[in-house]
């Protein structure tokens, strides 16, 4: 059973690296800053280095949406990383940009409900979760809007082809900068949800992240990243506005700096939320009906579901898991 919470994990890490790989490098790879198969390359590696920073994410995740790690098990578990799996694959399957952090956390809550009740669930840890969800976009559009503006203000006299050409350059360090924010936020979720496994199992009698479970998360996003996830760079990168490399460079920049902020501060937040709420600030400088909002619309619907569904899902999974186990 341990094992069997280790690898889908893992999997779930994997997922979740070609997944949202579109997070580190839809924006360049969208303006020809960068060559898409480089591009992937970089972000695995920096991935796997921001992977390696810190475990307060994934502390946060592992004893803040369950009172107690008494009342969840391997089957818990194993119903939450399932639901969650199958929720990343039928969104990448659509194209639709969906957060990996709402689909585990959704799937948590269902299975620790249907095993436990409302009494396995800590409402404060998942308020203050929730909270940086949901807020975190909402302020990768307001500082996306101020970051583009103050470019425009600095560079707006300046030719566009020199203007482009210098930016295509500045894209590869906001590029990389996102890819190493994205590793040290994403990678720590599956860290988190193993972390609580092996303290509810006996293997570990405190809360703290072995290191060994740090290269085994940091492997596998490092792994699904160099994959690729191109139905989403597509999404991310074209379908919600036409970005040059200003306004790309932009968006990264802006989003590396909340991505990261939330890493500091030891919350988690959907990377997809930010860089897709980052894209809309940015284009929104430029003029509101430069954003597509029917892009936008849909996604917020995607968005919205993840939660409520793969909760679901882990209830469904979780009456599964105990017929087989």
């Amino acid at each position: 059973m341990m094992f069997t919470v280790i690898g889908l994990a893992l999997v779930f890490d994997f997922i979740n690296g070609f997944h949202d790989t579109a997070n580190a490098i839809a924006t360049s790879v969208s303006t020809r800053a960068i060559a898409p198969n480089h591009a992937i390359m970089m972000a695995a590696v920096l991935n796997f280095l921001g992977a390696m920073y810190s475990t307060g994410v994934a502390k946060t995740i592992g004893a803040d949406i369950v009172s107690s790690a008494v009342h969840v098990d391997e089957h818990v578990i194993i119903a939450a990383l399932a639901g969650a799996i199958v929720w990343n694959i039928v969104t990448w399957w659509m194209a639709m940009p969906s957060s990996s952090s709402h689909a585990l956390v959704g799937g948590l809550i269902g299975a620790v409900m249907v095993a436990v009740g409302e009494s396995g669930l800590n409402f404060y840890g998942i308020g203050r979760i929730v909270l940086s969800l949901i807020a975190s976009p909402v302020i990768a559009i307001l500082s996306g809007y101020i970051v583009m503006r103050i470019l425009y203000l600095i560079f707006g006299r300046c030719s566009p082809h020199i203007l482009n050409e210098r930016f295509k350059k500045m894209q590869l360090l906001s590029a990389a900068s996102m890819a190493f924010s994205h590793g040290s936020n994403d990678a720590q979720k599956s860290m988190g949800i193993i972390t609580l496994a092996l303290l509810s199992g006996g293997y570990i009698d405190v809360f703290e992240v072995p290191f060994y479970v740090k290269m085994m998360a940091a492997v596998a996003m490092a792994i699904g990243t160099a994959t690729g996830g191109w139905r989403i760079i597509k999404t991310i990168g074209g379908k919600i506005f036409k970005l040059e490399p200003i306004s790309g460079f932009a968006a990264d920049l802006n989003s590396s700096l909340v991505i990261f902020s939330a890493t500091l501060l030891h919350l988690p937040v959907s990377t997809t939320h930010v860089v897709s709420g980052s894209i809309m600030g940015v284009g929104t400088a430029k003029r509101i009906r430069a954003v597509r909002w029917g892009v936008a619309q849909q996604m917020l619907m995607a968005w919205v579901m993840t939660i409520p569904c793969t909760a679901l899902l882990g209830s469904a999974v979780y009456q599964i898991v105990l017929w087989i186990f």
